[in-house]
């Protein structure tokens, strides 16, 4: 059996049960001589020797070789392994393994503090852990690591969904409406395609015979249409799209609005904000909502949240952008809105949240312009 000293993440009992599959008995422990920081840039702690310091957190004992190798499963991936110390607890000290990043890409950041990362990170990193460790003993771990982030804007995606949205009219799920007998991944990469054999509640009454359903997931995404009212303009982006591509499209090139996944602990608005800037260079102002929705609820797990941005836009706004180690080639194009609304008359324009953003701009256009007037 053996004594594990926690003083991170883990130290969040939660967590520490989805990584083991089990819930443990913990005990308030110090590590002296030691501090703990969050990593430089990221969202996770490291402990470093530091004289006079100590580290807090906790001991678990009693841990079998099976929870040794879930540990290592999950920490291995942040590039962590494990040394013998002697920590303190209860009046004792007790000799203990202990995760230090094993690589010096990992640089100290601020103090660490456990509520702060629970308040802005626990409840998404929990329900990752608990997908990350539905590959323990099946894929290897680096082969899972690769993954880890996708999981994560997955489960940020999930955190969001949970919180529900108006049913005044539709069915009001309660418990026991959807019945899940099997989920299988048969595909995980980038995005993953998921199999539900499930059962559900049907209008006339009763249960349904059992389904086999498959899902795309990506997590969740914004757009922005950015929109000057000034010069009466907007900004389209245009790239080429391997989902035409793989349609046996002749034109795979689209005219988009910016778009991009958001990132665990990113809100939308914070998400396309930063794509702005990525994609085009590009600082938006207020942000106009024109609809959160699922663009193919029959297949894709892709939940959207679309606005119309506020922005400046002179003739000098750069025309090539996008991130070089994404392997993106994005081009800009400046147009009045009677050019866009045109493009749109042809069927050049061929992407849904386009379509959706123009639409909800002819509707707005006249309120934005005479705002903009009376600023």
């Amino acid at each position: 059996m053996a004594t594990f000293f926690f003083y991170g993440t883990l130290c969040h009992a939660p967590l520490l049960a989805a990584v083991l599959g089990r819930e443990v008995t913990a005990v308030e422990a110090v590590l002296p001589d030691h501090a703990v920081n969050w990593v430089a840039g990221h969202a996770f702690p490291m402990i470093r020797p530091a004289p006079g310091a100590v580290a807090r957190g906790v001991v678990v004992r009693g841990l079998d070789a099976t929870d040794a190798a879930r540990l290592d499963f999950y920490e291995g991936g942040f590039d962590y392994d494990t040394r013998e110390v002697l920590a303190e607890a209860e009046d004792a000290r007790i000799a203990a393994r202990v995760y230090f990043a094993a690589t010096d890409r990992l640089r100290p950041g601020a103090p660490w503090v456990l509520a702060d990362w629970v308040a802005r990170h626990g409840a998404v990193a929990v329900r990752a852990a608990g997908r990350f460790m539905d590959g323990f003993g099946r894929v290897p771990a680096g082969e899972a690591w690769k993954r880890y982030h996708a999981i994560l804007v997955s489960a940020a995606a999930a955190e969001r969904a949970g919180q529900g949205a108006p049913t005044t009219r539709r069915l009001r799920a309660g418990a026991g409406d959807v019945e899940l007998i099997a989920r299988a991944e048969p595909y995980a990469a980038f995005f993953s395609v998921e199999e539900y054999d499930l059962r559900h509640r049907r209008f006339a009454g009763g249960m349904s015979a059992p389904l086999r359903r498959a899902v795309f997931l990506s997590g969740d995404a914004a757009t922005v249409l950015p929109y000057d009212p000034r010069r009466d303009r907007v900004m389209l982006i245009e790239q080429f799209r391997a989902g035409p591509f793989g349609r046996g499209d002749a034109q795979p090139w689209m005219l988009e609005p910016i778009a991009g996944r958001i990132d665990p602990g990113e809100t939308p608005q914070q998400a396309i904000r930063r794509e702005a800037q990525e994609e085009a260079g590009l600082t938006l102002g207020a942000l106009e909502t024109v609809g959160e929705y699922y663009p193919s609820p029959g297949m894709l797990a892709e939940y959207l949240y679309s606005y119309v941005g506020l922005a400046d836009l002179p003739d000098a706004v750069p025309r090539l952008g996008g991130l070089v180690d994404e392997h993106e080639d994005i081009r800009t194009h400046l147009m009045p809105f009677s050019e866009l609304m045109a493009l749109i008359g042809t069927g050049e324009v061929q992407v849904g949240p386009l379509l959706l953003s123009a639409w909800w701009l002819a509707a707005n256009r006249e309120r934005l312009r005479a705002g903009h007037e009376q600023a």
